[in-house]
């Protein structure tokens, strides 16, 4: 394995990103930083290195574990980093969710289609 990978490569192969063009556009976009900096496509990272990925509205950290160029499956992710991200970002998602106006909690307001045919069908029977 080299000792340095593209940071965009790195992104795609660990699943940050779907993409590899989409990695790219995030780096062009000034959306990944390496302490604090804005980072190139092209910018080289090594094992050890701490990103900051912003994906709004919340702001990802990982720690490079391992380097790959290639993607690989779901399950092996975790062994080529570490997902540093602080909880207070991940409840902004929760709350983005829930925010949604489309979003109801079940049981409140007015049923569903489908929730009207299973009390339609509990009420026949």
């Amino acid at each position: 394995m080299s000792e340095s990978v593209r940071v965009d490569k790195w992104l795609w192969a660990v699943r940050v990103f779907k993409t590899r063009s989409l990695a790219a556009d995030a780096c062009k976009k000034s959306r990944v930083l390496i302490d604090g900096v804005a980072v190139k496509p092209g910018k080289t990272i090594t094992e050890g290195t701490i990103l900051d990925v912003r994906k709004p509205p919340v702001i990802y950290t990982f720690k490079v574990l391992q380097l790959s160029e290639k993607r690989m499956g779901a399950k092996l992710v975790s062994d080529f980093m570490e997902d540093l991200t602080p909880q207070e970002e991940l409840d902004k998602l929760n709350f983005m969710r829930y925010n949604i106006d489309g979003y109801r909690q079940k049981g409140s307001g007015r049923p569903t289609k489908k929730e009207r045919r299973n009390l339609d069908d509990f009420i026949d029977t």
